[in-house]
Protein backbone atom coordinates (compact mmCIF):
# COMPACT_ATOMS: atom_id res chain seq x y z
CA UNK A 1 0.00 0.00 0.00
CA UNK A 2 1.52 3.55 -0.91
CA UNK A 3 0.87 6.85 -0.56
CA UNK A 4 1.56 9.27 -2.86
CA UNK A 5 1.80 13.33 -2.15
CA UNK A 6 1.93 15.18 -5.65
CA UNK A 7 2.60 18.84 -5.05
CA UNK A 8 0.83 21.36 -7.12
CA UNK A 9 1.41 24.54 -8.59
CA UNK A 10 -1.94 26.03 -10.00
CA UNK A 11 -2.21 29.88 -10.41
CA UNK A 12 -5.21 32.05 -11.87
CA UNK A 13 -2.73 33.03 -14.29
CA UNK A 14 -1.70 29.84 -15.08
CA UNK A 15 -3.25 27.94 -18.11
CA UNK A 16 -5.83 25.48 -17.44
CA UNK A 17 -3.54 22.69 -19.17
CA UNK A 18 -1.36 22.58 -16.42
CA UNK A 19 -4.17 20.85 -14.34
CA UNK A 20 -5.22 18.22 -16.84
CA UNK A 21 -1.41 17.53 -17.14
CA UNK A 22 -1.84 17.19 -13.43
CA UNK A 23 -5.29 15.03 -13.84
CA UNK A 24 -3.07 12.93 -16.37
CA UNK A 25 -0.46 12.12 -14.09
CA UNK A 26 -2.76 11.12 -11.25
CA UNK A 27 -5.29 9.22 -13.61
CA UNK A 28 -2.62 7.19 -15.28
CA UNK A 29 -1.49 6.28 -11.63
CA UNK A 30 -5.03 4.78 -11.26
CA UNK A 31 -5.53 2.37 -13.90
CA UNK A 32 -1.91 1.11 -13.49
CA UNK A 33 -3.06 -0.11 -10.17
CA UNK A 34 -6.19 -1.39 -8.12
CA UNK A 35 -6.59 1.82 -5.48
CA UNK A 36 -5.86 5.83 -5.74
CA UNK A 37 -6.87 8.05 -2.86
CA UNK A 38 -5.86 11.67 -3.98
CA UNK A 39 -5.19 14.17 -1.53
CA UNK A 40 -4.95 17.70 -2.66
CA UNK A 41 -4.59 21.05 -1.31
CA UNK A 42 -5.97 24.56 -2.10
CA UNK A 43 -4.71 25.87 -5.78
CA UNK A 44 -1.82 28.31 -5.56
CA UNK A 45 -2.32 31.83 -3.21
CA UNK A 46 -5.81 30.69 -2.80
CA UNK A 47 -5.34 30.51 1.12
CA UNK A 48 -3.66 33.69 1.55
CA UNK A 49 -6.67 35.18 -0.19
CA UNK A 50 -8.89 33.53 2.11
CA UNK A 51 -7.01 34.59 5.08
CA UNK A 52 -6.70 38.12 3.81
CA UNK A 53 -10.66 37.56 3.75
CA UNK A 54 -10.56 36.90 7.69
CA UNK A 55 -8.15 40.14 8.64
CA UNK A 56 -10.56 42.07 6.83
CA UNK A 57 -13.33 41.09 8.61
CA UNK A 58 -11.27 41.49 12.27
CA UNK A 59 -10.72 45.40 10.73
CA UNK A 60 -14.20 45.71 10.38
CA UNK A 61 -14.02 45.91 6.14
CA UNK A 62 -17.18 43.92 5.60
CA UNK A 63 -17.57 45.11 2.05
CA UNK A 64 -13.94 44.20 1.18
CA UNK A 65 -14.34 41.10 2.59
CA UNK A 66 -17.21 40.16 0.55
CA UNK A 67 -15.70 41.00 -2.87
CA UNK A 68 -12.75 38.92 -1.78
CA UNK A 69 -14.85 36.21 -0.81
CA UNK A 70 -16.77 36.55 -4.24
CA UNK A 71 -13.22 36.56 -6.38
CA UNK A 72 -12.52 33.37 -4.91
CA UNK A 73 -15.76 31.52 -6.11
CA UNK A 74 -15.42 32.99 -9.68
CA UNK A 75 -12.01 31.86 -9.38
CA UNK A 76 -13.01 28.30 -9.29
CA UNK A 77 -15.73 28.79 -11.47
CA UNK A 78 -13.49 30.16 -14.54
CA UNK A 79 -11.06 27.16 -13.39
CA UNK A 80 -14.50 24.47 -14.14
CA UNK A 81 -15.37 26.30 -17.17
CA UNK A 82 -11.93 25.77 -18.65
CA UNK A 83 -12.27 22.21 -17.79
CA UNK A 84 -15.42 21.95 -20.67
CA UNK A 85 -17.22 19.57 -18.98
CA UNK A 86 -20.26 17.81 -20.72
CA UNK A 87 -23.26 20.55 -20.10
CA UNK A 88 -24.77 17.69 -17.20
CA UNK A 89 -21.07 17.41 -15.25
CA UNK A 90 -20.82 21.09 -15.52
CA UNK A 91 -23.72 21.72 -14.00
CA UNK A 92 -23.51 19.91 -11.37
CA UNK A 93 -20.01 20.87 -10.09
CA UNK A 94 -20.98 24.06 -11.03
CA UNK A 95 -24.02 23.93 -8.19
CA UNK A 96 -21.18 22.13 -5.77
CA UNK A 97 -18.93 25.07 -5.95
CA UNK A 98 -22.02 27.62 -5.61
CA UNK A 99 -23.14 26.26 -3.10
CA UNK A 100 -19.30 25.85 -1.11
CA UNK A 101 -19.47 30.06 -2.15
CA UNK A 102 -22.86 30.64 -0.64
CA UNK A 103 -21.26 28.87 2.46
CA UNK A 104 -18.38 31.04 2.24
CA UNK A 105 -20.43 34.21 1.80
CA UNK A 106 -22.91 33.42 4.73
CA UNK A 107 -19.62 33.83 7.28
CA UNK A 108 -19.12 37.55 6.32
CA UNK A 109 -22.48 39.45 7.17
CA UNK A 110 -23.38 42.64 5.47
CA UNK A 111 -24.07 44.77 8.51
CA UNK A 112 -22.24 44.53 12.48
CA UNK A 113 -19.01 43.33 13.54
CA UNK A 114 -17.36 39.54 13.78
CA UNK A 115 -15.37 37.95 15.96
CA UNK A 116 -12.43 37.24 14.10
CA UNK A 117 -10.60 34.65 16.08
CA UNK A 118 -8.42 31.54 15.68
CA UNK A 119 -11.94 29.80 14.93
CA UNK A 120 -13.12 31.81 12.01
CA UNK A 121 -9.90 32.16 10.32
CA UNK A 122 -9.70 27.85 10.32
CA UNK A 123 -13.20 27.95 8.79
CA UNK A 124 -11.89 30.19 5.91
CA UNK A 125 -9.15 28.74 5.12
CA UNK A 126 -10.79 25.82 4.79
CA UNK A 127 -12.70 26.44 1.56
CA UNK A 128 -9.77 26.58 -0.05
CA UNK A 129 -9.09 22.57 -0.03
CA UNK A 130 -12.56 22.20 -0.71
CA UNK A 131 -13.15 24.19 -3.58
CA UNK A 132 -9.69 22.41 -5.01
CA UNK A 133 -10.98 18.58 -3.91
CA UNK A 134 -14.28 19.52 -6.19
CA UNK A 135 -12.68 20.59 -9.18
CA UNK A 136 -9.87 17.66 -9.35
CA UNK A 137 -12.60 15.09 -8.85
CA UNK A 138 -14.32 16.63 -11.28
CA UNK A 139 -10.84 16.75 -13.92
CA UNK A 140 -10.58 12.88 -12.61
CA UNK A 141 -13.90 12.01 -14.27
CA UNK A 142 -13.57 13.53 -17.83
CA UNK A 143 -10.29 11.60 -18.02
CA UNK A 144 -12.28 7.96 -16.81
CA UNK A 145 -11.64 7.94 -13.56
CA UNK A 146 -14.25 7.75 -11.51
CA UNK A 147 -13.72 9.94 -8.53
CA UNK A 148 -15.24 11.70 -5.45
CA UNK A 149 -14.39 14.63 -2.88
CA UNK A 150 -13.76 13.51 0.01
CA UNK A 151 -13.51 16.47 2.81
CA UNK A 152 -11.06 15.47 5.78
CA UNK A 153 -12.79 16.90 8.08
CA UNK A 154 -15.46 14.27 8.17
CA UNK A 155 -13.28 11.84 9.67
CA UNK A 156 -9.77 13.67 11.07
CA UNK A 157 -10.16 14.61 14.46
CA UNK A 158 -8.55 17.43 16.03
CA UNK A 159 -7.78 19.20 19.73
CA UNK A 160 -9.82 22.69 19.33
CA UNK A 161 -6.08 24.61 18.97
CA UNK A 162 -7.34 26.56 16.11
CA UNK A 163 -5.09 27.16 13.28
CA UNK A 164 -2.31 24.71 14.96
CA UNK A 165 -4.82 21.40 15.76
CA UNK A 166 -3.05 18.17 16.89
CA UNK A 167 -5.00 15.25 15.60
CA UNK A 168 -6.22 12.47 17.19
CA UNK A 169 -4.80 9.10 15.32
CA UNK A 170 -6.42 6.71 16.41
CA UNK A 171 -10.01 7.69 16.20
CA UNK A 172 -9.80 9.82 12.81
CA UNK A 173 -8.37 6.32 11.83
CA UNK A 174 -11.54 4.79 12.70
CA UNK A 175 -13.58 6.61 11.18
CA UNK A 176 -11.29 7.17 8.13
CA UNK A 177 -11.40 3.47 7.37
CA UNK A 178 -15.38 3.98 7.25
CA UNK A 179 -14.88 6.22 4.67
CA UNK A 180 -12.14 5.51 2.62
CA UNK A 181 -12.37 1.55 2.44
CA UNK A 182 -15.71 1.69 0.71
CA UNK A 183 -14.10 3.98 -2.16
CA UNK A 184 -11.57 1.94 -2.33
CA UNK A 185 -12.52 -1.04 -2.63
CA UNK A 186 -15.70 0.15 -5.42
CA UNK A 187 -12.52 1.51 -7.45
CA UNK A 188 -13.40 4.72 -6.57
CA UNK A 189 -10.85 7.58 -6.02
CA UNK A 190 -11.08 9.54 -3.18
CA UNK A 191 -10.39 13.36 -3.71
CA UNK A 192 -9.55 13.62 -0.25
CA UNK A 193 -9.00 18.00 1.19
CA UNK A 194 -5.72 18.15 2.91
CA UNK A 195 -4.94 20.80 6.30
CA UNK A 196 -8.14 20.21 7.89
CA UNK A 197 -9.76 18.15 10.36
CA UNK A 198 -12.82 19.01 12.68
CA UNK A 199 -13.09 18.91 16.73
CA UNK A 200 -15.15 16.29 18.06
CA UNK A 201 -18.08 18.88 18.48
CA UNK A 202 -17.66 19.19 14.38
CA UNK A 203 -15.87 22.40 14.22
CA UNK A 204 -13.59 23.23 11.31
CA UNK A 205 -9.83 23.07 12.62
CA UNK A 206 -6.52 23.30 10.54
CA UNK A 207 -3.30 21.13 10.59
CA UNK A 208 -1.39 24.60 10.03
CA UNK A 209 0.97 26.03 7.52
CA UNK A 210 2.87 23.81 5.40
CA UNK A 211 0.86 20.82 6.63
CA UNK A 212 0.09 19.28 3.24
CA UNK A 213 2.69 16.57 3.71
CA UNK A 214 1.41 15.71 7.39
CA UNK A 215 -1.68 15.47 6.55
CA UNK A 216 -0.41 12.67 3.54
CA UNK A 217 1.27 10.81 6.74
CA UNK A 218 -2.05 10.91 8.87
CA UNK A 219 -4.01 9.54 5.65
CA UNK A 220 -1.40 6.58 5.31
CA UNK A 221 -2.06 5.85 8.78
CA UNK A 222 -5.31 5.60 8.33
CA UNK A 223 -5.12 3.24 4.92
CA UNK A 224 -2.31 1.54 6.72
CA UNK A 225 0.23 2.46 4.24
CA UNK A 226 3.25 1.03 3.50
CA UNK A 227 5.15 4.10 1.52
CA UNK A 228 4.51 7.63 1.72
CA UNK A 229 5.76 9.30 -1.72
CA UNK A 230 6.29 13.31 -1.58
CA UNK A 231 6.85 15.20 -4.39
CA UNK A 232 8.32 18.20 -4.34
CA UNK A 233 9.86 20.40 -7.15
CA UNK A 234 13.46 19.05 -6.70
CA UNK A 235 14.77 15.50 -7.20
CA UNK A 236 15.26 14.75 -3.42
CA UNK A 237 17.03 15.72 -0.53
CA UNK A 238 20.61 16.73 -1.26
CA UNK A 239 23.42 17.95 1.02
CA UNK A 240 22.82 21.05 0.62
CA UNK A 241 20.56 23.27 -1.40
CA UNK A 242 21.12 22.66 -5.15
CA UNK A 243 20.44 26.30 -6.21
CA UNK A 244 22.71 27.87 -3.90
CA UNK A 245 25.81 24.73 -4.10
CA UNK A 246 27.27 23.89 -7.03
CA UNK A 247 28.70 20.70 -4.51
CA UNK A 248 25.27 19.73 -3.48
CA UNK A 249 24.96 16.19 -3.65
CA UNK A 250 21.72 14.06 -4.02
CA UNK A 251 21.23 11.63 -1.25
CA UNK A 252 19.64 8.23 -2.83
CA UNK A 253 18.89 6.78 0.57
CA UNK A 254 18.56 7.65 4.12
CA UNK A 255 17.60 6.26 7.57
CA UNK A 256 14.85 7.81 9.69
CA UNK A 257 17.54 9.17 11.88
CA UNK A 258 19.89 10.53 9.07
CA UNK A 259 16.49 12.51 7.34
CA UNK A 260 15.84 13.54 11.16
CA UNK A 261 19.72 14.58 11.63
CA UNK A 262 19.63 16.66 8.27
CA UNK A 263 15.80 18.20 8.90
CA UNK A 264 17.67 19.48 12.34
CA UNK A 265 20.07 20.99 10.43
CA UNK A 266 17.88 23.16 8.33
CA UNK A 267 16.65 21.03 5.67
CA UNK A 268 13.10 21.99 4.82
CA UNK A 269 11.73 19.07 2.78
CA UNK A 270 9.50 17.58 5.04
CA UNK A 271 7.20 18.70 7.94
CA UNK A 272 8.51 18.14 11.03
CA UNK A 273 6.21 15.50 12.24
CA UNK A 274 6.46 13.28 9.44
CA UNK A 275 9.30 11.73 9.84
CA UNK A 276 7.88 10.63 13.28
CA UNK A 277 4.70 8.76 12.46
CA UNK A 278 6.51 7.22 9.66
CA UNK A 279 8.87 5.75 12.01
CA UNK A 280 5.77 4.91 14.49
CA UNK A 281 5.07 1.98 11.49
CA UNK A 282 8.24 1.35 9.62
CA UNK A 283 6.61 3.50 6.60
CA UNK A 284 9.25 4.32 3.76
CA UNK A 285 9.32 7.53 2.62
CA UNK A 286 10.20 8.80 -0.86
CA UNK A 287 10.84 12.57 -1.65
CA UNK A 288 10.41 13.05 -5.43
CA UNK A 289 10.40 15.49 -8.05
CA UNK A 290 6.85 16.35 -9.85
CA UNK A 291 8.31 18.53 -12.42
CA UNK A 292 11.09 15.17 -13.13
CA UNK A 293 9.38 11.98 -12.67
CA UNK A 294 11.43 10.06 -14.22
CA UNK A 295 14.21 10.63 -11.24
CA UNK A 296 14.36 8.41 -8.49
CA UNK A 297 14.13 10.27 -5.56
CA UNK A 298 15.57 9.81 -2.26
CA UNK A 299 14.28 6.87 -0.07
CA UNK A 300 13.84 7.24 3.37
CA UNK A 301 13.30 3.86 5.93
CA UNK A 302 14.47 1.83 8.79
CA UNK A 303 18.08 0.15 7.97
CA UNK A 304 16.34 -3.10 7.51
CA UNK A 305 13.92 -1.57 4.64
CA UNK A 306 16.66 0.70 2.91
CA UNK A 307 18.28 -2.92 2.38
CA UNK A 308 15.01 -4.37 1.24
CA UNK A 309 15.06 -4.32 -2.85
CA UNK A 310 10.96 -5.41 -2.94
CA UNK A 311 8.77 -3.96 -5.13
CA UNK A 312 5.03 -2.49 -4.33
CA UNK A 313 2.40 -4.99 -4.78
CA UNK A 314 -0.85 -5.21 -7.06
CA UNK A 315 -2.57 -4.19 -3.89
CA UNK A 316 -1.40 -1.56 -2.99
CA UNK A 317 -3.13 1.58 -2.46
CA UNK A 318 -1.06 4.94 -3.98
CA UNK A 319 -2.98 8.17 -2.18
CA UNK A 320 -2.21 11.50 -4.41
CA UNK A 321 -1.87 15.02 -2.51
CA UNK A 322 -1.69 17.92 -5.22
CA UNK A 323 -0.28 20.69 -2.76
CA UNK A 324 0.13 23.99 -3.46
CA UNK A 325 4.53 25.28 -3.21
CA UNK A 326 3.47 28.89 -3.08
CA UNK A 327 0.59 30.76 -1.47
CA UNK A 328 -1.15 27.70 -0.18
CA UNK A 329 -1.99 25.60 2.51
CA UNK A 330 0.33 23.05 1.60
Amino acid sequence: MSLENVPEELAAERSPAELHERVHYAGGASKQRRNVVAFISAMKGVTDHLLSIARALADGKLAHARRAAELVLHFHLDVLYNLQLSEHHDLRVRRELQLLGRDLLHEIPVHGSVAAGAELFDRLASFGERFSARLFAAALEISGVPAVPVTSSDFVLTCDTFRDAQPHLEKSKQRGRDVLLPLLEAGVVAVVTGFIGATPDGRITTLGRNSSDFSGAIIAHVVDADELVIWTDVDGIYTANPNESAEARLLHELSYDEAHALAASGAKVLHAKVLPLAAETEMVVWVRNTFNPQARGTRIGTQRSLQDSRTASQDSVPIRSISTQQGGAA
